[in-house]
């Protein structure tokens, strides 16, 4: 006779697991493959908010090196590629040693450009570029060896050093828009016509108008929309140059060391390794904040792998041609907003990156664009850095009388380079380097007044939190 079925005791945990076809086949948002029709109009995103960031250094420096358009045009290839590399890395990673496998974006820091102008300023001709790039790779090794360690020193970072830099990089870089806005030679007979300024400020306005008219991705775009109107409005009137674009091979690799062997200058090799501290402090607070945002919350582990990957870029993309590499918070932005949390999208990012890296005709594309419309698409893009750093100081206390002197000595010794240039003109050659900086001269005063208030002899209490998740 078959006995009646028995219901469990109660409290039991036998109660029959429920076999749906969600519960086995969910995977978290991080983890998500998503559909191509989805993936690629996000990885698109993602490449329009941070593409302008990526060129402007190598067009800056490249400028600043007095390369010609060809070599320019190297130096942009190099600088896709390393992004491409560095964000796949990151991405996909390999679990326990490298990549913090979360959406996060790699590629060169216009931190470091303040700092590398004042390097190129200091040397002859034809060691600018060697100098740079040997202090780069330094860097690198020191984010290599630091990185594990990190965490211990997070508390000499706190957004009030964090904020002032940050800050800085948005004001010392400031006269470079406005050099390209004149035209972007300094030296040539019509530096300053109106012409220019005239086709800056239109650019200018078309950001203005998308971003105040715009909806959804066009709003997203605004800054490229702006480089594309006014360099089309550009052509017509002869201000556009092709020959960077007809002359680009259609498919090249950088060849290794193609701007001459390292040099290791120890004035120069100080201040870009601490400019790493300052990246390396951004790329952590973008990874607690990207871990927030995708519900998986970056730990020590995380940051240590996601800072390993930094290092070897940058140890790596001088190489090439490519220079300190961290985190890119526009794309935090763009992942805050769209939530679209899929590592995938922004692997496929990297690889469209890495892309347009190996065939030198897509890169020279940017060439295309007038330095005036530059100027005023510029404008916009290296003020946004300065409000970042205004954001992150009026979130780190300033009702307190120690810490506004903190930031107005420190924000006065960045300034001071760009306010009187000659001001260094009697230091030693390392000082000149160090100091002619605004982001270095502005970092150093920062954490040592953060060390002077809130760390020597002081007992009671606790300093600033080092970085926030938001």
């Amino acid at each position: 006779m078959a006995q009646p079925a028995r219901e469990p005791a109660k409290g039991s945990c036998s109660t029959p697991p429920v076999h749906t076809e969600d519960a086995v086949t969910s995977v978290h948002p991080v983890d998500e493959k998503l559909h191509p029709s989805r993936l690629v109009p996000a990885a698109l995103q993602h490449i329009a908010a941070m593409y302008a960031g990526v060129v402007t250094p190598p067009l800056i420096i490249g400028q600043a090196c007095g390369l010609d358009i060809a070599a320019r045009t190297r130096l942009i290839a190099a600088s896709l590629l390393i992004a491409g590399i560095a964000t796949l890395i990151q991405t996909i990673g390999v679990k326990g040693f490298v990549g913090n496998r979360l959406p996060f974006v790699n590629a060169a820091s216009s931190a470091g450009i303040a700092p590398i102008l004042a390097i190129a300023e200091t040397n002859d001709p034809g060691h600018q570029l060697p100098a740079v790039y040997g202090a780069v790779m330094v860097a690198g090794v020191f984010c290599l060896t630091v990185g594990p360690f990190f965490g211990r020193l997070l508390r000499f970072f706190p957004p009030l050093v964090t904020g002032v830099v940050i800050t800085l990089i948005g004001v010392t870089l400031m006269p470079v828009p406005v050099g390209w806005a004149q035209g972007g030679d300094a030296t040539a007979a019509d530096f300053g016509a109106m012409k220019y300024l005239a086709l800056a400020g239109f650019t200018l306005a078309v950001i203005l108008l998308v971003q105040r008219f715009g909806r959804g991705f066009l709003k997203q775009v605004a800054l490229l929309v702006g480089l594309l109107v006014g360099t089309l409005v550009a052509i017509p009137f002869g201000m556009a140059d092709f020959q960077a674009f007809t002359s680009a091979p259609v498919a090249a690799l950088p060849a290794p060391f193609a701007f001459g062997a390292p040099e290791f200058q120890p004035a120069a090799i100080l201040s870009l390794c601490i400019v790493m501290l300052v990246l390396m402090t951004e790329s952590s607070a973008g990874m607690l904040a990207l871990g927030e945002i995708c519900d998986r919350r970056a730990n020590a582990r995380t940051i240590t792998r996601g800072l390993r990957t930094d290092g070897i870029a940058t140890l790596v993309g001088p190489v090439f041609g490519g220079f300190p590499t961290s985190a890119f918070a526009q794309n935090v932005g763009v992942v805050s907003l769209t939530r679209v949390r899929s590592r995938y999208v922004v692997a496929v990012a990297g690889a469209t990156l890495l892309v347009l890296g190996a065939f030198p005709v897509l890169g020279a594309v940017v060439s295309l664009v007038p330095m005036p419309v530059l100027g005023g698409a510029g404008i916009v893009l290296f003020g946004s850095i300065a409000v970042s750093g205004i954001r992150t100081l009026a979130e780190a206390g300033l009702d307190d009388s120690s810490n506004i002197i903190l930031v107005a000595v420190a924000l006065g010794a960045g300034i001071i380079p760009l306010a009187a240039p000659t001001f260094y003109a009697g230091f030693p050659a390392w000082a000149q380097t160090v100091l002619g900086s605004g982001i270095s001269a502005g970092a150093l005063v920062a954490v040592t007044l953060n060390l002077f208030f809130h760390h020597l002899g002081t007992r009671a209490g606790q300093p600033a939190p080092a970085l926030k998740s938001s």
